[in-house]
């Protein structure tokens, strides 16, 4: 029982002189209270995903090896993936893979981390009666490849497009695609232009939406993702108004696009889209704000 009074005794001594190996669960226990005097939003999720990570065992394994002293080998790597958390780095830099959409997605500071809400508009996507069945599809932006990877593993028969400005990007998202034995072709450029001539009868993406004037006052994980993924103008519309433009052209007859983007514009943003011939509307994420832009041409 935690707070239980025996938990304040001495241990005994360590006939080898050196202080005795915590046991998973202490290590565990440890780590959440320095992760939550740190500040980090999820102390004890991000301790037992670091203690998973290294030991290689199941929730099951670990709860019934709770107590079980970890080895000088675990211990040292685990207190090194720690320091790193502590420090504010993501924890999915810390890890191997993160499941993500039906697939395993490796991740660093090539590309935006992929997130819940953007696992969402994948689930809006694929439940969309409109856009489930696509055959050709474009993940615009793509970052480390989620949207066009997750697509690929829930519709398999479809062709998948993802572009991305960053090389960087790219280069990431083909790593992922490698990791999970999916095909989809990668091109380099701004928007739709690296494919312009193409047609799409979906076309997702999580376009970078936040305004500018937020640089610096979010999270200090989020300073590890670029700059190019995150921002998108005074207003964050930036780049979204110019794909709707690019994209109103590339649509197939009854072609959908999906966007998500910041709570503050997503509402906004659809009223532009129904002002310039559109069919738009917005739906909430698993929170309740207004994330995501479906829209479709009313001349359609």
């Amino acid at each position: 029982m935690a707070g239980a009074w025996w938990s304040n005794l001495p241990r005994p001594p360590n006939p080898t002189g050196h202080a005795a190996a915590l046991s998973l669960r202490e290590w565990q226990t440890q780590a959440a209270a320095q992760l939550d005097a740190a500040g980090v939003t999820s102390p004890r999720s991000d301790a037992e995903a670091l203690l998973a990570e290294v030991t290689g065992l199941s929730r099951t394994e670990r709860l019934l090896r709770a107590h079980e002293p970890l080895s000088s080998t675990d211990s040292a790597r685990l207190d090194r993936l720690l320091a790193r958390r502590l420090s504010r780095e993501p924890l999915q830099y810390l890890l191997d893979a993160v499941d993500w959409g039906g697939v395993r997605l490796r991740c660093d500071p090539r590309a935006l981390i992929p997130r819940p809400e953007t696992e969402w508009l994948l689930h809006l996507a694929l439940s969309d009666p409109a856009a489930s069945q696509a055959a050709e599809v474009a993940d615009i932006g793509t970052g480390s490849g989620a949207l066009a990877l997750g697509w690929k593993a829930a519709r398999p028969g479809s062709r998948v497009t993802a572009t991305d400005l960053s090389a960087q990007a790219l280069a990431l998202a083909a790593e992922n695609a490698a990791l999970n034995g999916l095909n989809v072709a990668f091109a380099q450029g701004n928007l739709l232009e690296p494919v312009a001539g193409q047609a799409f009868d979906l076309i997702l993406s999580n376009p970078p939406y936040l305004p500018d004037s937020d640089t610096g006052t979010l999270d200090p994980e989020v300073d590890h993702d670029p700059a190019l993924a995150l921002y998108g103008g005074t207003d964050g519309l930036t780049l979204a108004r110019r794909l709707a433009a690019q994209a109103a052209g590339a649509l197939t007859p009854g072609g959908v696009l999906w966007l998500e983007l910041d709570g503050r514009n997503a509402t906004d943003f659809a009223a532009e889209l129904a002002g310039q011939g559109w069919l738009a509307e917005v739906h909430p994420d698993l929170a309740g704000r207004q994330r995501f832009v479906r829209a479709l041409r009313a001349t359609q």
